[in-house]
């Protein structure tokens, strides 16, 4: 059973449902198993808890 995690900034549920679709087809075709079996964990970073090239993101 395959257990992808995603670790991103904050998205809309629109393109989360699009995402986890796209994952698990994938894992599907790869792999020939059920899509039932593959799992796709989001975990959401605040802006504010995300830093790149020495600054915050929400700062951007």
């Amino acid at each position: 059973m395959p257990i992808v995690t995603v670790q991103q900034g904050p998205r809309s549920v629109e393109l989360k449902r699009d995402l986890v679709k796209k994952i698990t087809d994938s894992f599907v075709e790869a792999y020939q198993i059920p899509a039932e079996t593959v799992q796709v964990w989001i975990h959401e970073v605040p802006t504010d808890s995300w830093a790149n090239a020495g600054r915050l993101v929400v700062d951007r």
